[in-house]
């Protein structure tokens, strides 16, 4: 089992706060960090209570949505993922190229409202219904990749008919050489999307290269099968939503696998939002 420190432990790791001179300055500037335990529970949001929501188009017409100074204190965020590394896991058969964490309780919840009320509408999503959230660390050699791990991807598996997920991304790295995300449209039709998608999680390694010949390495450009759409550099603190149906792909540089093992890497908050599709 994955856990996280208890709930007075993250608030007094991550939501210490010193009292506000004043009610109008609190609510517009984040409080310093203050040098002892506040005697009360903080009831602000860890994260900015007024986005700047930015969007970026995509060359196929669909759009991802921006917030930059995503949270309050992403030191903080660093500093509560830092302490509890030796918990993070690679999860055996799952394709994610490194090892992951689940979001304590507080934080999702936290993060569920927010994208219910910045986020949800932008992208067209119904009836909230659920949500998960980790940290995640990029670590995995691209030569060791499988057929799942060199190609891109959808975060939409394992929802119904009438339903969506989108998703979330949160850079936690100041190195942009660690790679941002990019978004692919497919080139095939639907029904050849989904033979290659089977193939990739069927075929091993070397009879997924002879079919497709596509070798072991992080996906980062067009090929025969999909072409870019759109590429998101990371910045420190930037937050990226998008439609989870949407092919998409870490930026991840094949060259430079010393830098991803460096300190806590390309660290970043991924969030995923099952809702209802507004007919």
């Amino acid at each position: 089992l994955i856990t996280l420190p208890k709930h007075q432990d993250f608030v007094k790791q991550f939501c210490q706060a010193n009292p506000p001179v004043d009610s109008a300055r609190a609510h517009s500037t984040p409080a310093a960090s203050p040098t002892s335990t506040p005697s009360h529970v903080p009831h602000a949001s860890f994260l900015n209570p007024n986005p700047a929501v930015q969007t970026f188009p995509l060359a196929n017409g669909q759009h991802v949505y921006v917030i930059d100074d995503f949270v309050q204190d992403p030191d903080a965020l660093v500093r509560l993922a830092q302490s509890v590394s030796p918990q993070f896991q690679t999860l055996q058969g799952h394709p994610y190229p490194g090892p992951q964490l689940s979001l304590p309780k507080e934080m999702s919840a936290q993060i569920d409202a927010y994208f219910q009320q910045h986020v949800r509408p932008l992208l067209q999503a119904g009836t909230f219904l659920g949500s998960y959230g980790r940290f995640s660390r990029v670590t995995q050699d691209s030569s060791t990749l499988d057929p799942r791990q060199r190609i891109c991807h959808r975060d939409d598996s394992n929802i119904a008919p009438g339903q969506m997920m989108s998703a979330l991304v949160h850079y936690l790295f100041h190195e942009p050489q660690l790679g941002g995300t990019v978004f692919f449209k497919s080139l095939m039709s639907e029904a050849d999307t989904q033979a290659f998608l089977l193939d990739a999680t069927t075929l091993d390694g070397p009879a997924f290269t002879a079919k497709y010949a596509i070798t072991p390495a992080y996906m980062t450009q067009s090929n025969p099968y999909f072409e870019v759409i759109g590429r998101m550099a990371p910045k420190w603190n930037r937050a990226v939503f998008y439609d989870g149906s949407i092919f998409h792909s870490g930026d991840i540089q094949n060259n430079n696998h010393q830098a991803y093992l460096t300190g806590i890497g390309r660290l970043t908050l991924n969030a995923f939002f099952k809702s209802s599709k507004i007919k």
